[in-house]
């Protein structure tokens, strides 16, 4: 099976430890242990045996996901190594050769690149950069669907433009799916990173032909953890288990333990809380630099710890973002890792300082450009 090299993983594996500042990032600046845990907590951590766990996630670990959707029960939940081997197995269940996927663009290149990998082809339909927002054509989805489509994929909050949808969007997205029968896999990793504190809208419960995905490593600040998970109908988690078999098996012991602790609902509140303070107080930095930039914009993120910034000059965004690289000792994601030229991606989830510094280099690098 032929694959697609993943270039934003290439690029951000490669040299996200060797740079002095890392704007790569996409999510925010992780917890260390002790920041999640009380020391009444660590008898329980320090007892953890180091077995196998239930290899679909714990019965205490899938009951604290499944209170994040309205209705849902732990056979409504599989837990995974990361969103991203929810995103794997979900596509590997429901993508055949001949199969078409919509895919909302931009996006985060998984879903496309399994899609094509498993012989699917892809019909994108692109957000529209609007003076102050991104927005979704609903006109241009209902166009791109056929009776070949198999599924809608979105990412919402998106990535990497720090976009949301609105209620109405995301049930006029599933109303077109049911009108089809395709499903809607909608990966919700940045959901609970708003920056304005109102939680983006979830696709769960719209329609009965749905897949959410999703994780603790963006909004909650444990990417270390690898724990994400799939919600969706029963039969549906059942059959994804059973590919599981065929992957990662189980999930770590102690990141079942530490992620349980994490989505304990008042703990819950309080890391979303981190992270929205930690995004509104970069974006703020992002918005002065911005301004001060003849050459720079931006439409603002509504959530997640990602924004894009679109420049003017004469280098693209993948030889301007090696040179800065080399010269600047600084990484930024190419635009053109998303069908994006002249944009780059942007973390605003770490530490203000080096935000603060790499900006004034990545500014200095845009207005040397000849």
């Amino acid at each position: 099976m032929p694959i697609e090299p993943f270039a934003l993983e290439r690029w951000q594996s490669r040299y996200e430890h060797t740079v002095g500042i890392n704007l790569s990032e996409s999510g925010v600046h992780p917890l260390r242990v002790r920041d999640l845990l009380e020391p009444d907590d660590l008898d329980s951590l320090l007892e953890q045996s180091l077995e196998y766990t239930q290899t679909n996630g714990t019965i205490a670990l899938r009951e604290r996901i499944a209170t994040l959707y309205q209705g849902a029960t732990p056979a409504d939940i599989l837990v995974t190594n990361g969103g991203s081997e929810a995103n794997f197995v979900t596509c590997w269940k429901l993508i055949s050769p001949g199969d078409e996927v919509v895919s909302i663009q931009p996006n985060y290149m998984q879903i496309p690149g399994l899609a094509k990998a498993f012989g699917a082809t892809i019909r994108e339909v692109w957000l529209r950069a609007e003076q102050s927002r991104w927005t979704l054509d609903l006109d241009a989805v209902r166009a791109a669907v056929t009776d070949r489509t198999r599924l809608i994929a979105v990412c919402n909050p998106n990535n990497p433009t720090g976009s949301r949808l609105s209620d109405a969007d995301v049930t006029k997205l599933c109303d077109i799916a049911a009108t089809h029968g395709c499903w809607v896999l909608a990966d919700e990793i940045y959901r609970g990173a708003e920056l304005d504190g109102l939680a983006a809208p979830t696709a769960w419960g719209r329609y009965d032909r749905v897949l959410i995905t999703a994780g603790v490593s963006k909004a909650y600040g444990l990417p270390g953890l690898r724990i994400g998970w799939v919600a969706g109908p029963s039969d549906i988690i059942d059959d994804l288990w059973g590919r599981r078999d065929y992957t990662s098996i189980a999930t770590g012991a102690i990141s079942d333990l530490l992620a349980r602790a994490a989505l304990e609902p008042a703990r819950r509140d309080l890391l979303l809380q981190r992270t929205r303070r930690i995004l509104r107080q970069n974006q703020d930095t992002v918005a002065a630099w911005v301004s001060r930039q003849p050459s720079v914009h931006q439409i603002p993120p509504e959530a997640g710890g990602v924004t894009l910034v679109g420049y003017s000059g004469s280098r693209d965004s993948t030889a301007l973002a090696e040179a800065i690289r080399v010269e600047h000792d600084l990484l930024v994601v190419p635009g053109a890792h998303f069908g994006l030229d002249y944009h780059f991606r942007l973390g605003i989830g770490g530490k203000s300082a080096p935000l603060s510094t790499g900006l004034e280099r990545l500014g200095r690098a845009i207005a040397a450009q000849t």
